[in-house]
C-alpha cells in the first residue's frame, strides 16, 4: 500500500518526491504507514490523506467529529482490538458492521474482527489520528477494576506483559511490553465478571477458621495482580453458579472456561507471559508441588467468603495434567449450599422415587446408579444416605475424592499411591461392623466381587458404574467377571440417570413445534396435536442462554423374579430393556417426555441426553 499511496500522492503534486524519500527514510527508522509518517513530518494534512484513500480504494470516507456512536455499538470490539488495528465501530444495521479504519486493506483486522463479532464488516476511511482521539473518548469512560501491581519477577520467575479487558471478558496483550506488572497492568471487566467495585471482595486460602471479608478486596492494593486475578475468578465462579473452572494452556493462546449448567463458556483470554504465574498460584493454593510439571497433581483449594453479612465456605478440588503446551488446570467447585440432599426435589417421577426409596430401605443388597461424568450421581447418592443417616446405623464411605463431608457418616479418601484403593478399603470395612457401604465407583473385577459378597452377607452397598442405561448394568458386571446368579441375587434396584437445563423460569415462553416432530422424539399423535412446548427467550438472570439450572432424568429399573430368571440364563440388555419396560419401568426418554409435559426443559435437551 505504501509504494502505491506515494507514487499517487507525487503523481497529484500533493507531495514532491524529495518529501516522499524523506518520508521512507523515517518510516525505514521509525516504522508505521507512509500516511502517518507524512502526516507527522508535517508534509501533509491527515484530510488529505483520508481522501486520496477513499479514492484509491473505491471506499467511503467520513469524519469522525460529525459522529456520536452508541455504547452499545463500541462494546462490540474491545480496545485493545480497536487500538490495535486502528479501527472504530460506527454503527451496526443488521448483521452488518460499519467500521472506521485507517487502512481498508487490513484484511486481517477485518476477517479478526468478523470472527470476534459474527457480524459482516463494511469499511470506510478516517484519518488515524481521528481514530486515535475517538478511541480514547469511547473507551475511557468503560468501567474496569484495576488490580494491585505486584513484582511476579521476584515470586514466579520473570513475567511480564501488560493486559486489558475486553468487552467480552477476553483479556489480550497491549502494544507496550514493561518488565513487571503494575498496578495499571491488569485489569478485569466488571461487566463480564459481575464483580461489584463498590462490594469489593477478597479471597484467602484458610487453615482453620480464618474469614476473610469480600469488603476488603478493593482495599488490599499491595495484592499481587495475579493473586488478585485468580481471587476474581473463584469469587466469580461461585457468583455465576460455575461447576468447574477450565485453566487451558495452547500454543498460541491460554483460555479460561467455566462450565455453567453442563456447558462450557469462555471467560477470559489471559496472556501467555501470564500462563506460568497463573498456575502456579493455583498449586500454591492447592499445596501441590509447583516444581512438578510433568505429572498429574490433584489438590484441594478451601476458602471462606464473606457476602451480604453470610459466610460462605467453599472447596475446591483441583487437578492437574500436563499437555503438551503446559499445565491444564482443572478446578470444581463443591458447594455446600448446592448440595440437594431432598431427593423429592432431583426430579424423579413419583413411581421411580417410591421405587429408589423402597430399595435403599432393604437391610442388604446393592443399589447401582449409572451415568456418565457429570450426570449427579454423587448427589443421588449422598441424598440416600442422608435419607438413611440415623444414630443406630453405621454408614462407611469410601470415595475418590471426598467430594463433601456428611456429618454422622465415616467417609475415607482412597489414595492408590500407598495401597488404599476401593477394593482394599472394602475389604477393611467389612470388619468394621458396616449397616451401610458406599463404593464410590465399581472400576475392576475385585472391586465388584468384594461389593456383591457384601450385598449378600447383610450390608446394603450404594455404588456406581459408567453404563449408559439400567440394562446394559448388568451386563457390565457379568463382563467384568461376575457370575450371572450372583448378579441376579444381589442386585436389588440399578438406577441410569442424566442431567438436562432448566428452561430460565423469567423468560420461558410458548414455543411453537410441529406435531410430527413430537411424534419423532415418542410423543402420540393426539398428545402431540394438544401439547405446549416452552422455551427460555434468554435474560439477564440466565445470560441470555433461555436456561437456569439443571434437573435429573432417571431411568430405575428394580430387579424382579422375572428379571432375575432372564439375568441367570444370560439374557442379553436388550432382552433384559424390554422386560423391565413391560414391567412398568420409565426409561430416560420416557422421563425427558414427562419433563418436557410439565413445561420444564426443551425438545432439544431431552434429544442431546437420550435415545429413544
Amino acid at each position: 500500500m505504501s509504494a502505491k499511496l506515494g507514487e499517487i500522492l507525487v503523481r497529484e503534486n500533493l507531495i514532491t518526491s524529495q518529501q516522499l524519500r524523506e518520508a521512507l527514510d523515517y518510516q525505514r527508522t521509525n516504522g508505521g504507514r507512509l500516511g502517518s509518517n507524512l502526516i507527522k513530518l508535517g508534509i501533509i494534512s491527515d484530510e488529505v490523506i483520508t481522501s486520496v484513500l477513499s479514492r484509491q480504494y473505491g471506499v467511503p470516507s467520513i469524519n469522525l467529529e460529525l459522529f456520536h456512536i452508541e455504547e452499545e455499538t463500541v462494546k462490540l470490539i474491545s480496545h485493545e482490538v480497536a487500538v490495535k488495528y486502528s479501527v472504530l465501530p460506527i454503527s451496526k444495521v443488521g448483521s452488518t458492521l460499519t467500521m472506521a479504519m485507517a487502512d481498508p486493506t487490513n484484511v486481517f483486522a477485518m476477517d479478526d474482527i468478523k470472527f470476534m463479532t459474527g457480524l459482516n464488516v463494511e469499511p470506510v476511511i478516517a484519518s488515524e489520528a481521528s481514530i486515535q482521539r475517538s478511541i480514547g473518548e469511547y473507551y475511557s469512560s468503560s468501567k474496569e477494576l484495576e488490580l494491585a501491581g505486584f513484582d511476579l519477577e521476584s515470586e514466579f520467575g520473570n513475567v511480564s506483559t501488560r493486559v486489558a479487558a475486553s468487552g467480552n471478558g477476553k483479556l489480550r496483550k497491549k502494544n507496550e511490553v514493561d518488565d513487571k506488572l503494575t498496578d495499571s497492568d491488569l485489569k478485569v471487566s466488571l461487566g463480564q465478571f459481575r464483580f461489584d467495585e463498590s462490594e469489593g471482595g477478597d479471597v484467602e486460602v484458610i487453615e482453620d477458621n480464618d474469614e476473610i471479608d469480600l469488603a476488603e478486596l478493593a482495599k488490599a492494593s499491595e495484592d499481587a495482580p495475579v493473586v488478585r486475578l485468580v481471587n476474581v475468578l473463584l469469587v466469580d465462579s461461585l457468583r455465576r453458579g460455575a461447576s468447574d473452572i477450565h485453566v487451558e494452556p495452547y500454543e498460541k493462546d491460554f483460555r479460561i472456561r467455566f462450565r455453567i449448567d453442563g456447558l462450557l463458556y469462555d471467560v477470559m483470554h489471559p496472556p501467555m507471559k501470564m500462563r506460568d504465574a497463573l498456575i502456579s498460584r493455583l498449586k500454591i493454593m492447592a499445596k501441590l508441588d509447583i516444581s512438578e510439571k510433568r505429572l498429574p497433581q490433584d489438590g484441594r483449594i478451601k476458602i471462606k467468603v464473606k457476602i451480604d453479612d453470610r459466610s460462605r465456605e467453599l472447596d475446591f478440588r483441583v487437578s492437574t495434567l500436563p499437555t503438551l503446551f503446559g499445565e491444564k488446570v482443572v478446578l470444581r467447585l463443591l458447594d455446600k449450599e448446592k448440595l440437594m440432599l431432598d431427593m423429592t426435589r432431583l426430579g424423579f417421577e413419583p413411581e421411580s422415587l417410591e421405587m429408589f426409596q423402597r430399595n435403599i430401605s432393604k437391610p442388604y443388597g446393592m443399589v447401582l446408579v449409572t451415568g456418565p461424568t457429570g450426570s449427579g450421581k454423587t448427589n443421588t447418592l449422598y441424598s440416600a444416605l442422608q435419607s438413611l443417616n440415623q444414630p443406630e446405623t453405621n454408614i462407611m464411605t469410601a470415595e475418590d475424592p471426598v467430594e463433601f463431608n456428611l456429618p454422622g457418616i465415616n467417609q475415607v479418601q482412597m489414595k492408590e499411591q500407598i495401597g488404599l484403593n476401593f477394593a482394599a478399603a472394602l475389604r477393611s470395612f467389612l470388619r468394621q461392623d458396616p449397616n451401610i457401604v458406599l463404593v464410590g465407583e465399581i472400576r475392576d473385577f475385585e472391586t465388584a466381587e468384594i461389593a456383591i459378597k457384601a450385598a449378600l452377607t447383610g450390608h446394603l452397598v450404594l455404588s456406581t458404574l459408567h453404563t449408559n442405561d439400567a440394562p446394559s448394568t448388568v451386563s457390565r458386571l457379568v463382563n467384568m467377571g461376575i457370575e450371572p446368579f450372583l448378579v441376579a441375587t444381589s442386585v436389588n434396584l440399578v438406577q441410569a440417570q442424566r442431567l438436562i437445563r432448566r428452561v430460565c423460569a423469567e423468560c420461558k415462553e410458548e414455543h411453537r413445534v410441529p406435531p410430527e416432530a413430537l411424534v419423532e422424539i415418542g410423543f402420540k399423535e393426539d398428545e402431540a396435536a394438544e401439547l405446549k412446548v416452552y422455551q427460555g427467550k434468554g435474560c439477564a438472570r440466565c445470560n441470555d442462554t433461555g436456561y437456569k439450572g439443571r434437573v435429573g432424568l432417571f431411568e430405575v429399573m428394580e430387579i424382579t423374579d422375572e428379571l432375575r430368571e432372564l439375568i441367570i440364563i444370560g439374557a442379553s440388555s436388550i432382552e433384559i430393556r424390554k422386560k423391565a419396560i413391560e414391567l412398568g419401568m420409565i426409561t430416560l426418554r420416557e422421563s425427558g417426555l414427562t419433563k418436557l409435559r410439565e413445561g420444564i426443559t426443551t425438545i432439544e435437551e431431552v434429544v442431546k441426553e437420550t435415545v429413544t
